[in-house]
């Protein structure tokens, strides 16, 4: 009896000490930095959407897409071999548009790895600690990592400087027409362009570069941006004539109350929250918006390109559109558009043959819509109103990006940091429990009586009589 009576302490103090490594054992697993398979786990979008088992007939083999966007590291052990070629509009980036710029320098590697992610094949075990000389898991195809829409498509990076002024001087004006064109030059055949502005308009400086594309049966696909970042309608790119603009999604196939925009210009829906990226340098980090929706569409187009090389752009987007899960009522609406993406449906429907762009044509925006301009007038002697070019539309605000809202590095150490000092404390609450708990039932065993104790009654509980005494505390805690 005595030994029992002497073991319950010790048993109580192993039970919280088990309790307290259990607990600590559950927190280092959540606090340690995501390993490349965590990553893939994350990617809920590749079942979801349909887009695993587009793959069985098209990964985007042979297509080239532009993204016109911060810049893309294609050091990224995800986008080994992914890239085919860059370069730099806003004369502040590297020449081969690799280096990332402006306000959002991670984001042209966030979008990149959505749209055409390989993934890497792992050495083994990731470890966490930050001494350790282990070598890093090899660039190339593999089980671990970001896998894009598209994983075997080849990326153009187009860098441009966006979201706040460019040290060269040169504006969004300037570097977006540039950009498209080049992208359009080097044989792109789909270009992304996770950017946009508050306004509805864009600049007469655009139009014939977006025409230039459209005349070159490329297929420009472009974020709708974000309510969260005050972007409440659809800007201008998805707004002109047959761009493909894509409004995003919740985690439950929602339109989101953080990252879709409104505007009856939204021709698809994808997933726009809870996304996982590459970070310049090999990290990864959770992120949401449209930014991320777009390259998710674009890829599913490269699928399409790929399995239908001779496909015109036209029937590249009638395909996505029309095979879209129809949501938020009739269709096409300012939510959803056309619906909800169906990458499997995309690629492999039987889908009537269209002519012309279901979501219209830029040539035929411009030929109403720039026809009231006035034309220059004759030359005459004396007369230079000849040599002056027609007005300007005005120049678009300082462009938001449809941004990664506020991408969280996986990799930090803070929760690491927070779950070892609420460790720590917690250690110090049990152990000071425990000490308390001792002394009490060492003077509960000093003070008690030797008489036998009445039938049917044990002596502990005449021991505990004495009203405020430490061992009756105790017993109120058993």
């Amino acid at each position: 009896m005595q030994l029992r009576t002497t073991l319950r302490p010790a048993a109580a103090v192993l039970l919280a000490l088990a309790v307290f490594a259990g607990m600590c054992l559950a927190g280092l697993v959540t606090a340690a930095p995501a390993s490349a398979d965590d990553i893939r786990n994350r990617e809920y979008w590749l079942d979801q959407y349909g887009i695993t088992r587009a793959w069985d007939v098209s990964k985007g083999a042979g297509v080239k897409v532009a993204v016109i966007d911060s810049g893309i590291d294609g050091t990224h052990p995800d986008l080994k071999g992914a890239l085919a070629g860059g370069t730099d509009v806003s004369g502040s980036g590297s020449s081969d548009g690799q280096r990332g710029i402006g306000a959002e320098p991670v984001h042209g590697t966030l979008v990149a790895t959505l749209l055409a992610g390989r993934g890497h094949a792992a050495t083994g075990s990731a470890s966490t600690d930050p001494s350790s000389t282990a070598t890093a898991a090899p660039a190339g195809p593999g089980d671990d990592g970001v896998l894009g829409a598209a994983p075997e498509a080849q990326l153009l990076t187009v860098s441009a400087w966006l979201g706040s002024p460019n040290p060269s001087g040169k504006s969004i004006d300037e570097q977006i027409p540039a950009a498209v064109r080049w992208a359009v030059d080097n044989g792109a055949n789909i270009i992304n362009m996770s950017l946009g502005s508050s306004s509805t308009a864009w600049p007469q400086s655009w139009d014939d570069a977006f025409l230039y594309a459209q005349q070159n049966d490329v297929v420009i696909v472009a974020a709708a941006g974000n309510r969260k970042t005050g972007s409440t309608q659809v800007g201008a790119p998805a707004t002109i004539p047959g761009v493909l603009a894509v409004a995003g999604l919740d985690r439950d196939g929602s339109a989101s109350q953080d990252s879709s925009s409104q505007g009856i210009s939204i021709g698809v829906s994808a997933p726009a929250e809870k996304l996982v990226g590459g970070l310049p340098g090999g990290g990864y980090a959770d992120w949401s918006g449209t930014s991320g929706a777009a390259p998710i569409v674009a890829g599913v187009a490269a699928l399409i390109r790929s399995k239908y090389p001779d496909m015109s752009a036209a029937q590249v987007i009638n395909r996505i559109v029309t095979t879209a899960k129809g949501k938020g009522g009739p269709v096409p609406n300012a939510l959803y558009g056309y619906g909800v993406l169906d990458a499997e449906a995309a690629v492999k429907a039987d889908v009537p043959v269209v002519t012309e762009n279901p979501l219209g044509s830029i040539a035929d925006w411009i030929k109403i819509h720039r026809r009231t301009e006035a034309a220059a007038p004759e030359s005459t002697p004396g007369n230079s109103a000849a040599a002056t070019p027609p007005a300007q539309a005005s120049a678009l605000p300082v462009p938001t990006v449809p941004a990664a809202l506020a991408p969280s590095e996986l990799s930090s150490t803070l929760p690491s940091i927070l779950v070892l000092g609420f460790s720590a404390l917690l250690l110090v609450i049990v152990a000071g429990g425990t000490t308390h708990f001792l002394v009490a039932w060492r003077r509960q065993g000093s003070s008690g009586s030797s008489a036998a104790p009445p039938a049917g009654r044990s002596a502990a509980p005449e021991a505990r009589k004495p009203a405020g005494s430490p061992a009756k505390s105790q017993s109120r805690n058993r």
